[in-house]
């Protein structure tokens, strides 16, 4: 069998991590098998859609490294072949016309639940009644026998067709209905393995039916369970950042993301980390949990840190531009982001984090922070800093090694402790009392730059 896989979003709001999470799946689904990943927008809600939101998606797409092999295919380009298919079953006489107004449609529902019983249509038309007013058209279900649906995650799930009623394929100004045009996609795409969440369940048992009406070959399917909230919940805005470009602005590095969501439902051993080489070669539907998971951002957290510290410092840079980039910083501006990268990543949980923590490598701080000053600018460091000045003034080669040694030989002929020499001094240069190893920190900044900070820091205290 050639394996397809698919990734159906709808354009109505941006790229959900429950979204990202079946892409995933269907892509590594698609290229551990050597198979195709098929990209679709299931575009037809027309009030809702927009193109703001396929924008977000395909941003979100990208951003991730899901490539996709064919598409993007939008819903909204086919209605022509709907409506072939449509009448193809009105023809085969799978499929009829109903004239059942809204109003007598609301009063059989009331009238069944009133009388404690499912809420379905009852079949009024499917003989073919006639009128004069608004139809839609409905699929005529079968209605001996069960659908059997072999499900990669589930397990078998049967359904008695008996439960299902006839649901409506095109509505009364003759666009199609979901239902529809998910079957006909499915089947014109050769889709192999429709991999969704089990909020869709439901669906599938008429979707199989439709496909059996139209002489199609069955997918096979896998219901991957929902993400909840820590609060057990479906996640939701009101947790806080399910977009994935949320993520990419909070710092976080897609990689790190896609790590975080293979392992949201699907397990290898006890191992958490994977490159997405490993997790191709390992991902196994059959192996996702048939329960919900919860997601914890604290693990995301620790995630992301460690691919920030063990990952390909040019990676991380290139990731980390875009974040000095929205803060008004030229990379150009200051030392080689690679190098700040390697001073910054044991210490920085996130991108957000490492590009605040560095901007003043790149750019002069307006001011010092209250709490270093206090502890650190007491009277006589001018005499310490206008000391360390002269020494660095003639350092010829602005290597970290040397610079070590001037504040090393430094505090030893101020007969002074370590600290009492590093840390004013890092305040001076930095505006803050936390920075990589001062050797490191001296040497990203380089000797200019050095110079001016610690003569403003000696300004600065001669005057307050």
């Amino acid at each position: 069998m050639s394996i397809r896989t698919r990734f159906a979003p709808s354009p109505t709001g941006y790229l959900h991590v429950g979204g990202a999470r079946t892409a995933l799946f269907s892509w590594l689904y698609a290229r551990k098998h050597g198979g195709k990943f098929i990209l679709r927008i299931e575009d037809t809600d027309l009030e809702r859609s927009s193109q703001e939101s396929v924008n977000a998606i395909l941003e979100g797409m990208t951003w991730l490294g899901l490539e996709y092999d064919e598409g993007p295919f939008y819903q909204t380009h086919r209605f022509d072949r709907y409506k072939e298919v449509i009448q193809q079953l009105l023809d085969q006489g799978d499929a009829y016309y109903c004239y059942c107004g809204r109003e007598e449609l609301d009063a059989l529902r009331e009238q069944q639940m009133a009388a404690k019983e499912k809420p379905r249509y009852n079949g009024k038309c499917r003989h073919g009644a006639t009128g004069d007013g608004e139809r839609v058209v409905r699929f005529k279900n079968p209605e001996h026998g069960e659908v059997v649906i072999d499900d990669l995650v589930k397990g078998r799930i049967v359904v008695a067709n008996k439960e299902l009623d006839d649901l409506i394929i095109a509505r009364s100004d003759g666009t199609p209905t979901y239902n529809l045009t998910v079957v006909v996609d499915d089947m014109d795409m050769g889709v192999s393995h429709v991999i969704r969440g089990d909020d869709h369940v439901n669906n599938t048992p008429r979707q199989i039916n439709i496909l059996k009406a139209l002489g199609a070959q069955l997918p096979v399917y896998a219901h991957v369970p929902m993400i909840l909230g820590s609060d057990g919940a479906r996640l939701s805005k009101r947790h806080g950042a399910v977009s994935v470009m949320q993520y990419r602005n909070d710092g976080f590095l897609p990689e790190a993301l896609l790590n975080y969501l293979v392992r949201l439902g699907w397990s290898h051993g006890d191992r958490e980390l994977f490159s997405l080489d490993e997790m191709i070669q390992l991902f196994e539907l059959e192996k996702v949990n048939v329960s919900a998971s919860t997601f914890n951002t604290e693990k995301l957290l620790w995630l992301n840190h460690q691919y920030i510290m063990n990952g390909d410092p040019a990676h991380v840079a290139h990731h980390l531009s875009w974040h000095l980039g929205e803060r008004g910083i030229d990379p150009t501006s200051g030392p080689a982001l690679l190098e700040v990268v390697k001073a910054q990543r044991e210490r920085c949980k996130t991108l957000v984090d490492m590009a605040e923590e560095s901007l003043y490598f790149y750019r002069d701080f307006e001011a010092y922070d209250e709490k270093a000053v206090k502890k650190n600018f007491k009277a006589g460091v001018d005499d310490i800093l206008q000391h360390l000045w002269s020494r660095f003034d003639a350092v010829e080669t602005w290597e970290a090694e040397t610079l070590h040694q001037v504040v090393l030989d430094s505090a030893e002929q101020l007969q002074l402790n370590l600290g009492k020499v590093a840390q004013p001094l890092r305040v001076a240069v930095c505006g803050c009392g936390v920075s990589p190893a001062i050797d490191v920190t001296l040497r990203l900044l380089g000797k200019e730059r050095t110079l001016d900070r610690i003569a403003r820091a000696i300004n600065f205290i001669k005057n307050n």
